[in-house]
């Protein structure tokens, strides 16, 4: 039911849901070594597309940042959370920007693993 309830919360359409995902983060039953919870909110919140390509690029670093920090404990879960950024090529200058520095700054992080590496640079090619 909490995945459920995460996976809803990432899923809104409302111009303060980043906000709401950035506050989940922190919320006591939250945990990026749980694959399903990590995949209900943050893994949501990449697929909501009104609220993670919003015109700031919030979206885009929170999504990075999860990766590096779930590459640490569960890579092959961080790796499955990249095709998000996959189609930046297709989306105007400014977002597509915005998203390649991102994949350019997860590729550029010491001790990533060949899982997260492999679809980030997949990504970029």
């Amino acid at each position: 039911v909490l995945d459920k309830w995460f996976a809803l919360q990432a899923s809104a359409q409302r111009a303060d849901t980043l906000d709401q995902v950035l506050a989940l983060e922190k919320h006591p039953e939250f945990t990026l070594g749980n694959p399903n919870r990590l995949r209900a909110l943050v893994g949501t919140f990449s697929g909501n597309h009104w609220a993670f390509h919003s015109a700031d690029g919030r979206g885009y670093r929170f999504l990075a940042d999860m990766i590096l920090a779930a590459d640490r404990l569960n890579p092959q879960v961080a790796a499955r959370m990249v095709p998000a950024f996959g189609r930046w090529k297709r989306y105007e200058l400014k977002r597509a920007a915005l998203m390649k520095a991102e994949l350019e700054r997860i590729v550029g992080t010491a001790g990533l693993s060949k899982d997260v590496f492999e679809q980030v640079s997949k990504s970029l090619a």
